[in-house]
């Protein structure tokens, strides 16, 4: 009887070990999750010594769900946290229209919380925060995207942006690769890579965007084409999942991206199983199956600067760009469980690289094509060669709606440039991309 219950024992301890086997051969893999960050945010230092009186204000259109606007303030944050301020000497407030309240909240900000800069994080935040600073001289106020400081004549207002299109390329770079790799494996064909983009609104710095990024995935994967659907709101996270899911399932895209503000379109990717590159942070709490990258504008390096140049006495400059060499454009991990990260590390490092080098220029003029049609007021501003390649453009740098500087020169479109506006003023829209709802229906 015990030889038989031993033999029992055996028989199903051999059982288990199978069953066992069988279940870690057929369960789920293994998260690897995320590289370290490609570009990643720097500890801010400073020699300046801030005086305990010093404050500054910062003017949300929204507040930390919205990826845009908590971008500004962990910018903030880490600018106030490396420079040695105290909690109390940084005032945020969130959730301040592009209306009257933008400057109801600038003049409070500026006389009674007795704060040195206010800055703005809103394009159409700008008119109300230049009315305040017309009324409060000895307050700096700064502006994120605006595009007036230029032609203001206040020495006391500013806008300032970066050259996020390079952080665009790059991630555009990395959802390149993962199309190709869907292509090698037979999950689409090269005809198929279409690209989804989910906008806020048409405006230049959303066409500059969703361009960039375009011309980057299109330097890996040549096939590409892109479909863009638009919101018509910044934030609406039921309109950008909206967007993002009739993109997937109406106009055939095989990967999203966007340049709007909420989970929305990463919410929908995931849903769907389609690979998804967003915007202002990494997304993968709410994607670990589709997310692939992220890139950013990192504002801590700009609130130092403006910070310090109050304290010095020095003036701000009335257009100011950061860039990759100020840590002003960052890059998140890659998802390992979405793409090969070592190797995609590697070409994006290869891009970066060539940007510091300065070999490499986003809009450069021989790899697009662009088609102009004046009944239509598409690309009025182009002039274009016998094969559609850019050659001039007079774009808007002074915020009045009109062209008023040429700025194709050397081959390629010179965005961004401190000497024009640091606010993006690509609006050009290029072959192979199409906008499918441009009155955002």
């Amino acid at each position: 009887m015990k030889k038989m219950r031993r033999i029992v024992a055996l028989v199903l301890t051999f059982v288990l070990c199978l069953s066992l086997a069988a279940c870690s051969k057929g369960g789920e893999k293994q998260k690897l999750g995320v590289t370290d960050d490609l570009l990643p945010r720097q500890e801010i230092k400073t020699e300046v010594t801030v005086p305990e009186d010093f404050k500054i204000g910062l003017i949300c259109l929204h507040d930390e769900n919205s990826t845009y606007d908590n971008n500004f303030i962990q910018g903030l944050k880490d600018a106030a946290k490396g420079m040695g301020l105290k909690d109390d000497q940084v005032i945020i407030v969130t959730n301040i229209g592009e209306e009257t309240a933008c400057y109801d909240a600038a003049v409070d900000l500026a006389k009674n919380k007795g704060c040195s800069i206010v800055f703005a994080d809103s394009f159409g935040h700008e008119s109300f925060l230049q009315q305040a600073a017309k009324e409060f001289p000895n307050v700096q106020f700064c502006h994120a995207t605006g595009v007036t400081a230029k032609t203001a004549g206040l020495d006391n207002f500013h806008n300032a942006f970066a050259a996020i299109y390079e952080g665009r390329y790059l991630a555009g770079v990395a959802a390149g690769i993962k199309l190709n790799d869907m292509i090698k494996n037979g999950e689409i064909t090269a005809e198929q890579a279409i690209i989804g983009y989910v906008g806020a609104f048409t405006y230049a710095e959303v066409i500059s965007g969703m361009t960039s990024f375009y011309l980057g995935a299109k330097s890996v994967c040549e096939s590409a084409t892109m479909k863009v659907r638009y919101t018509g709101s910044w934030y609406d996270q039921a309109k950008e999942q909206e967007a993002a899911t009739a993109l997937i399932e109406k106009d055939g895209c095989k990967l999203i991206s966007q340049h709007a503000d909420s989970l929305g379109a990463p919410t929908a990717c995931e849903l769907a199983g389609v690979p998804n590159v967003s915007y202002n942070g990494s997304t993968y709490s709410a994607g670990e199956n589709t997310f692939i990258v992220s890139s950013a504008i990192n504002w801590a390096p700009y609130f130092q600067y403006i910070i310090e140049s109050v304290v010095n006495g020095k003036a701000i400059d009335a257009n100011w760009v950061g860039t990759i060499e100020t840590n002003s454009v960052v890059i998140t991990g890659i998802n390992q469980d979405v793409v090969d990260g070592q190797s995609t590390v590697a070409e994006l490092n290869k891009v970066v690289d060539q940007f510091k080098a300065g070999t490499l220029k986003v809009f450069d003029t021989s790899k697009f094509t662009v088609t102009v049609d004046k009944d239509n007021k598409v690309n009025v501003n182009a002039t274009v060669d016998e094969n559609g390649h850019l050659t001039a453009y007079m774009a808007d740098t002074d915020g009045d709606f009109a062209g008023d500087a040429q700025v194709v020169h050397d081959g390629y479109f010179d965005e961004s440039g401190a000497d024009f506006r640091s606010a993006p003023y690509f609006d050009i829209i290029i072959d192979g991309v199409t906008n499918l709802n441009v009155n955002f229906g």
